[in-house]
């Protein structure tokens, strides 16, 4: 992707005037998305985005400059800018010599998304959206986007790394509006996963299509959801959304090396009920939110967060580890070239419980069984959350009831890990884009099916 001698040159210049540490990071990404609205395509768009970044320490600061081009005169003014900014020091000559970190491929990519007619696309996306919009006559709107890229990276640095990765990542999403006397409701599904266009040769996409509208349906003759504190089911798969939001980036280094983060100085202790083992794992095949080595070359890991509710790490990138002073855990992530990685989550989820799902919804008088999450808004500092039930049910003697919508849930990770009594057995996953200070990057969230024995639900009325 680049010459290795400019590169080392870069590298040398970069510390030249006293820096700690410099990393060069090399991005050649192809990107390629669809939309279709009312059957019809209403954009689509390919491309190619390529850039080099280079991130230099000063002791626990850091400098970030990047530049789109890759001649030798424009990297070396980088370098140059870079190394100035390092003040007060000495200029030393020395000398880089990279070594060469081969990768352990774990995600097998049958059908690059760019050897893919965009009409075969096309025709899948429709296949989605006639399904969603010939569920129901009270269904008046649905959407389908698709998206698909091929990021290949280069990563080197001071210490004598370098090393170069491939990740080929494909999403659909589909939406559907359901409408009725005035008011909407909407239903949505994303799946997606680090493969190629293989990844749609077992999928039901017209089963995702169909299940979209099922909610839109489904809530639009609901009735409104009462408020007040009761117990709260919250079922498999995006349901994690919650302990990503709420506690996820609690646990990175990002926040905790700052002492901005709820969990801060509490390794060791028990900070969510003994039934919860919460994990980051990177190294899933073909997860969505999988790397064979993070944006820094380190190689990704199962990262241990909480194990049966004591804390037990956190999720550590280069600089906030040496801030913390604790080794990287392969958790360093960003958006693409124009950010400086940071600690991020790749597949974060609650661990299997023993608990089957239809225990859990018998052994509940009365409260909320919250089949499918929506959006939400989360402080990541206290870890306080709102978030919208996509899709709700009141449970009744042990039995799932009538549906409600308009429902919200809202309190902190903490007190939400403390109180969850039951756990299933049914771990699933679901796709989720994360925005955080180094971009936007794919990330799963999963959990099997949860009680939280009291929640404050925020609804419409007052039962």
């Amino acid at each position: 992707m680049l010459d290795r001698k400019i590169v080392e040159e870069m590298i040398a210049e970069s510390i030249s005037t006293g820096g700690d540490f410099a990393e060069v990071f090399v991005e050649d990404k192809y990107n390629s998305s669809l939309f279709l609205i009312g059957g019809k395509i209403d954009s689509a768009m390919t491309g190619r985005d390529f850039g080099v970044g280079l991130r230099i320490f000063n002791g626990h600061n850091s400098i970030y400059l990047y530049t789109n081009k890759s001649d030798r005169e424009s990297l070396m003014k980088l370098a140059s800018q870079g190394s100035k900014a390092v003040i007060g020091r000495e200029r030393k000559e020395i000398s880089i010599d990279l070594i060469d970190y081969r990768v352990k491929n774990i995600h097998n990519i049958e059908v690059l998304p760019d050897t893919v007619e965009k009409a075969r696309k096309i025709e899948l996306m429709k296949r989605a959206y006639s399904s969603a919009k010939e569920y129901d006559s009270v269904i008046s709107q649905v959407s389908v986007s698709y998206g698909d890229s091929i990021q290949n990276v280069m990563i080197a640095n001071s210490e004598g790394l370098f090393t170069e990765d491939r990740r080929v990542r494909t999403r659909m999403g589909i939406s559907s509006v359901a409408q009725s006397e005035g008011e909407m409701q909407t239903g949505f599904f994303g799946p997606g996963a680090q493969m190629g266009f293989e990844f749609y040769s077992d999928l039901d996409i017209e089963g995702y299509g169909r299940e979209a509208s099922r909610v839109a349906k489904t809530m639009i003759e609901a009735d409104v959801c009462p408020s007040g504190k009761m117990p709260v089911i919250i079922d498999n798969g995006f349901g994690g959304v919650i302990f990503h939001e709420a506690c996820g980036h609690g646990l990175e280094a990002s926040s905790v090396a700052k002492k901005l983060s709820v969990f801060t100085d509490k390794l060791g202790e028990q900070v969510a009920s003994p039934l919860v083992t919460a994990i980051d794992d990177g190294t899933i095949p073909n997860g969505w939110g999988s790397l064979n080595i993070d944006d820094e070359g380190t190689p990704t890991r199962k990262n241990v967060l909480i194990e049966n509710g004591i804390l037990k790490g956190y999720m550590v990138d280069k600089l906030n580890g040496q801030r913390m002073g604790v080794e990287s855990t392969g958790s360093s992530r960003r958006q693409s070239y124009k950010y400086a990685p940071t600690s991020r989550m790749t597949n974060t989820y609650i661990a299997a419980g023993k608990s089957k799902k239809q225990e859990i919804i018998e052994s509940t008088e009365y409260g909320l069984y919250a089949r499918n999450m929506g959006g939400g808004s989360v402080n990541t500092v206290t870890g306080e959350f709102n978030f919208a039930v996509m899709e709700g049910y009141i449970v009744r003697n042990g039995k799932i009831c009538e549906p409600v919508r308009g429902a919200t849930l809202i309190g902190s990770g903490l007190e939400v890990l403390q109180k969850i009594d039951m756990v299933g057995d049914n771990l699933e996953h679901g796709q989720g884009v994360c925005g955080a200070s180094s971009g936007s990057i794919p990330a799963n969230v999963g959990q099997p099916t949860i009680r939280v024995e009291s929640m404050t639900v925020g609804g419409r009325s007052v039962e």
